[in-house]
């Protein structure tokens, strides 16, 4: 719970940097545009837009968050010209976002109190088994080190600027023409024959040059890259471990026997079945029914019978009126009053009013109440006094820990002796992956990769991990972002190598069958003679579960035939090749289909929408007053 809070608030953190990501492109290198002032000194600020200012720590904090995404784009070590095009990028997110929070107050946007509390309540990092937990949230922000009024202003100004977004988007409108033209192309048919080239035909043994190997290692050395890591060594300590080892008295059972007797008693239960008559627009006339009807069950017609034929209840009619085991608080109060208040297995009352109708109930079994006695719950009561006292002391170690390992001198090995932990060494930790056995461990993450993280040969911890696991780490060293050697990725190289031989053999022998298509060599001939299966030309829409996704993509993607069929020969994305002919079209439907288009609507909004949303800030952007220092990073 408290690591989905973490990923949460750096989700809220980086709402706007992910919306303006396009644009940070747009505004890499702004030199003097758009009003840049570029005299600093001293400067204890960042940024200043319009006259607010964006602290230095803020935006540190905002390139620190960037890091593991640039690594991954990037990779290895980057130079120091894309070093400051990437800060300068991470900076013009944040003057986006002031610009875009002032414009929403000059326009007046309000988030009320109770949208507030409501969006607060939705969020999923405080909720428990899908319910908001005042506690849970307490937890989780505090686990996040940000205060729930810093929270309340961000989240504010995020509920406020989505007003302004919807605004502009929601004056996006398709003309119906548009729309007729996009449902055309929607619908539309092309008549279609192809062959497979697969690649497995073409597969060759001929040795791959050390040479060849090396060159497609540095051209895709991104692929083996390894996240910055580090080497841990770590002690741990588990609720369950704790509970292995807990003594648990008679006396204590007892007594918590007697405290939660409550959770022991089984309340009366009753077997029932009913009828139930809805009111209608005639309630005088649904009551003379049900009399009627609790007239001939009480004469001996089958209840079951009964209530299969009158019942207006769906759920039991079906099953002669049958409700199964139930107890009082099961149902709305006349109806358990009643049922309750039966003396004998087989009587049957009514009409018995409630707001969903009138009821005949005809009780079928009696389960008296009934209390464990401490014997037969001793092995639930074993279990959860066992688990209070574990959690207990689990709470006392992480305190005393939390002590201990602050104080000079203090060491993994002791700690590890002194409180009974499991220790294990992690050569490899990388930043948002992590390792076995503590998986991604958000909380280990942050005390080693975060902004406060602890320098090698010390101490980090304790931190709770999934609640009920207690981590404490001692770093040992710390590496950057390099890449597995050639020689441990050699195998899978050669592998891609022949794929991609045997791919191009494939296109090549693709190309070479069009080229004979071309020639004037009908297409079911050139296929047959290379013993490729050929299906008849025939009209294919974009979405036919008949044909190949990756066939269809390059049938449709072909220009259209205007001077005779069209050939095209590609490499398929699984592996092979295909040669497609596209010999003639066929325009779709434009009579109106409700759903497609209202699927066309969305996706051309969605588009449209997200230009004028960039094209809005970068207005805003281009006439705003901004002044920033290239010493930010420094």
């Amino acid at each position: 719970m408290l690591q989905r809070l973490t990923d949460s608030l750096q989700t809220h953190k980086w709402f706007w940097y992910t919306i303006l990501g396009a644009l940070a492109v747009v505004f890499a290198a702004w030199g003097a545009y758009g009003l840049v002032n570029l005299n600093f000194g001293g400067a204890s600020w960042a940024a200043k837009v319009n006259g607010q200012t964006i602290s230095l720590q803020a935006a540190r904090d905002a390139w620190e968050r960037a890091q593991p995404q640039i690594a991954q784009e990037y990779g290895g070590n980057i130079s120091s010209q894309q070093r400051k095009k990437l800060q300068n990028q991470v900076l013009e997110g944040l003057i986006e976002n002031a610009l875009i929070t002032q414009r929403t107050e000059r326009l007046g946007y309000r988030v009320t109190q109770a949208d507030l509390i409501a969006a607060i309540r939705a969020e999923p990092a405080f909720q428990v088994a899908g319910k908001y937990s005042a506690r849970a949230a307490e937890d989780a922000l505090a686990n996040a080190n940000i205060s729930l009024p810093q929270f309340e202003s961000q989240l504010s100004g995020e509920l406020r600027t989505e007003q302004l977004i919807d605004g502009i988007r929601s004056s996006d409108f398709l003309t119906p023409a548009e729309l007729a033209r996009a449902q055309a192309l929607e619908n539309e048919q092309r008549q279609v024959q192809y062959a497979i080239f697969p690649a497995s035909r073409y597969k060759s043994d001929a040795p791959i040059s050390p040479a060849a190997i090396t060159a497609y290692y540095e051209a895709h050395k991104a692929l083996y890259r390894i996240p910055e890591s580090v080497e841990l060594r770590y002690g741990q300590l588990t609720l369950a471990q704790l509970e292995a080892g807990e003594k648990v008295s008679e006396a204590a059972l007892h007594a918590a026997y007697e405290k939660h007797l409550s959770q022991f008693v089984t309340p009366e239960q009753r077997e029932a079945s009913h009828i139930l008559i809805q009111f209608g627009k005639n309630p005088q006339a649904a009551l003379a029914k049900a009399k009627h009807i609790l007239a001939l069950a009480r004469a001996g017609q089958s209840f079951a019978a009964l209530a299969r034929k009158y019942s207006q209840d769906p759920g039991s009619a079906r099953q002669g009126g049958a409700l199964g085991w139930v107890g009082r608080n099961d149902f709305v109060k006349p109806f358990a009053d009643a049922l309750f208040a039966i003396p004998k297995v087989g009587d049957i009352v009514g009409p018995i009013k409630t707001q969903y109708g009138y009821h005949i109930i005809r009780l079928d079994g009696i389960r008296p109440r009934h209390t464990e006695t401490f014997q037969q719950a001793k092995p639930t009561l074993l279990r959860e006094v066992r688990r209070r006292q574990a959690s207990r002391r689990f709470g006392d170690i992480e305190d005393s820990l939390q002590n201990q390992a602050q104080a000079p001198g203090a060491s993994l090995e002791a700690l590890a002796k002194a409180f009974n932990l499991t220790t294990g060494r992690i050569p490899l930790f990388l930043r948002g992956e992590g390792a076995a056995p503590l998986g991604r461990a958000k909380p280990v993450q942050n005390l080693v990769f975060g902004s406060g993280a602890i320098p090698p040969g010390t101490l980090g911890g304790p931190v709770i991990l999934d609640n009920d696991k207690m981590v404490i780490v001692k770093l040992i060293a710390r590496h950057g972002p390099q890449f597995k050697p050639l020689a441990e990725v050699r195998s899978s190289i050669l592998a891609a190598l022949k794929r991609q031989r045997a791919n191009q053999a494939a296109l090549a022998a693709a190309r070479a069958a069009r080229a004979k298509v071309l020639a004037g060599v009908p297409f079911g001939q050139v296929a047959r003679a290379l013993k490729l299966n050929v299906g008849p030309s025939r009209f294919i829409g974009r979405d036919d579960p008949s044909v190949a996704a990756d066939v269809s993509a390059i049938a449709f993607a072909a220009p259209k035939p205007t001077h005779g069929p069209v050939y095209e020969a590609k490499i398929l994305p699984g592996g092979g090749a295909a040669l497609v002919a596209v010999t003639a079209v066929r325009s779709g439907r434009k009579e109106p289909d409700p759903i497609l288009a209202r699927t066309l609507i969305e996706q051309q909004l969605r588009g449209d929408a997200d230009g004028d949303v960039q094209a809005y800030i970068a207005q805003m952007r281009a006439t705003a007053k901004v002044t920033k220092n290239p010493n930010a990073f420094q």
